[in-house]
This record gives structure tokens, sequence and C-alpha cells, in this order.
């Protein structure tokens, strides 16, 4: 065992400060042990833990290797080393990435419509919406917290639904728990109207269709999804605005609103979207990213019931390569 230390009391200078209870100010919690004859000659990520064993060892092991960890007031860069009885330890606790993610930072943001219930917001391509393994800052989340105080007090900040990263277009944002609830009930209940423009390979037989497919993970890959018997239901309402030169513009509407699912139900059909090189998809038409684009939002104010409508233009990328379909296809 190693005997615990008291710990230092709080920051003074931070106690002052109005903002010292939210996690992405707080300082490292520091801890101090001295090893006890027990743990005479073990590796020093194994004394560690019983110093803070509600972290995981792999955590702890990388607080070592990035110097959170020092032994006898000297930063031990090796969790294998051995440690001695009577040596003191100190660890940071350094929060994790997934716990530091959830802060706010000044991100620019194109909001089309707020008021004191929920805000609409014409994400742009390229940002994540909510933090995950890879993207734990930069994301609308961040934006969200640093936008207005309340989001730090709701779930996912007031994200009800999400678009893909490389998505660009609409999404509603709850800002009071009483809007946060009623939204969800109403796209629960499919309620909320979307549509996307989207532009997919090769050039669609039918005028107007739908693909009804339960949608669930890949079995062959986690980073996919696909059409699976028990996923769950998944249905897409497509119209072909224009078909040319091995290409279609598409606008679909969404009566679920499952992961990837205008860009796994077309590549069911072997039409994967322009540049979604997850389903098949190929760069073209000046696409880098998959061409697909929330256009339209639609549903009832959350508080008043007041009927809301939203529309936004494809940006400058998709809009072109929109364009080169219809021009094509006169």
């Amino acid at each position: 065992m190693v005997q615990p230390h008291a710990a230092p009391a709080a920051d003074p200078v931070l106690a002052d400060d109005p903002e010292f209870e939210a996690p992405w100010t707080a300082q490292p919690e520091r801890r101090e042990a001295t090893v006890s004859s027990a743990l005479h000659g073990q590796r020093l990520d194994k004394a560690v833990v019983t110093i803070a064993g509600e972290f995981s060892r792999n955590h702890l092991q990388g607080l070592i290797e990035a110097g959170h960890v020092s032994v006898n007031g000297v930063i031990a860069g090796s969790a294998s080393r051995k440690v001695l009885a009577g040596q003191v330890i100190a660890v940071d606790l350094v929060p994790t990435a997934e716990s530091r993610a959830f802060r706010p930072e000044a991100l620019p943001i194109a909001i089309v419509f707020e008021d004191e219930h929920l805000l609409i917001v014409d994400k742009a391509a390229g940002m994540v919406v909510h933090p995950a393994a890879g993207n734990w800052s930069g994301t609308l989340l961040n934006a969200l917290l640093a936008h207005h105080r309340a989001a730090a007090s709701l779930p996912r900040a007031g994200i009800v639904h999400r678009l893909d990263k490389d998505t660009s277009g609409l999404m509603v944002v709850a800002k009071t728990l009483p809007a946060l609830t009623a939204l969800s009930r109403a796209i629960a209940a499919r309620e909320v109207h979307r549509e996307y423009l989207a532009i997919a390979q090769g050039e669609v037989r039918s005028a107007e269709f739908s693909i009804d497919a339960p949608i669930g993970r890949d079995p062959q890959s986690r980073v996919r999804m696909a059409i699976v018997g028990l996923g769950k239901a998944a249905r897409t309402d497509v119209v072909a605005v224009a078909r040319a030169d091995g290409f279609s513009a598409l606008r679909c509407k969404l009566h679920t609103g499952r992961t990837h699912q205008i860009r796994v139900h077309l590549a069911s059909r072997g039409h994967p979207l322009v540049a979604d090189a997850v389903y098949g998809g190929r760069a073209a038409l000046g696409m880098t990213r998959q061409a697909l684009h929330a256009t339209r939002l639609g549903f009832a104010h959350p508080l008043t019931g007041v009927a809301m409508a939203f529309d936004a233009a494809a940006p400058a990328d998709l809009a072109s390569a929109w364009r080169n379909v219809v021009d094509g296809s006169a």
C-alpha cells in the first residue's frame, strides 16, 4: 500500500473565479503518496493505480509518459520503472481527453434563427457535431458552449440530431430543457421535416422512388453502416432533379434519421454519393467531400407550436457541382 498525503488547498485565485466549478477551467488534482514496503520493487504504474484507482491503468500510464507523475520530486518518464519503499509519488490527475472535450470554444457558426428556446444552425462541411475519438475539440458542441451559458447545463449542449462531419446544412439545437425534450420527441415521432440535396454517381432510372430498408452497423467494418436484417427501420424518399453525364442531382426526404441513412440507401442501389469514399463514391465535379447538404428543415416550435420552416442554399462546392449536372441535363 501507499500512504496518501493530505490534498493541497484549492488555489485561492481560482476559487474567486466564478467559473471555478467548470471542468474546463479547474486545475488538475494533485495526489501524493509514500511507497509502502508491500510495493517495494514494483512497477511505477502499479503503484500509481493504488493512488488513483478510479482511472484506467492505460490512462495513468499515459499520465506517466506525459510527465504528470514524479518520484521524489523528479519527473518519472517511464511506467515500467521500479519504485522503492519510502519514495514519494506525486500524480497530477490531468483530465481525460473526453472530459476536456466539453469546454467552450469561440468558433464561427452560421446562425439562421435564434430565440430564447432554440437556434437553427447552418453547419459548415468539415465541422464535427459532437466530440469523439480523433475530434475532441473544434466541434459544434464546443461552439455552443461558448455561444450561450445555458448550453453547459443541457445534455449534449442541446444537440438533438446530428449531421456527419462532411455533410453541410441545417440543424436545430435546443437552448432549454423543455425545448430539448419537445424537439427530441418530435424527431422520434417523425414530425420534423428534413430534406437534403445530394449528387450521386450514375443516372438513376426513376424520377421518384423510395428506399425502405433497415440500417445497422456493418458487421464487416465498425466505421460503416449497412442494410442489415436486424437493423433499425429506415425510409428515404428520392426525387431526381436532373441526370447527366453519369451523375444524378437528387432531393432526398428523410422519414427516419439513421446514421449515414442517405449515404447507405443510395449506395445500396448502386448510386453512392459523389466523393463518399466510405461507401464507394469517387471524387468528381470538384467535390472532395461527400455531396450531401441538409437544405430544408421544418417543425412546430417546441414551446409555441407555431409552424417553422427554414431553407439553406448549398455551399459553393456543392452548388457548383449541382449546376454542372443540371446544366448538363438541359
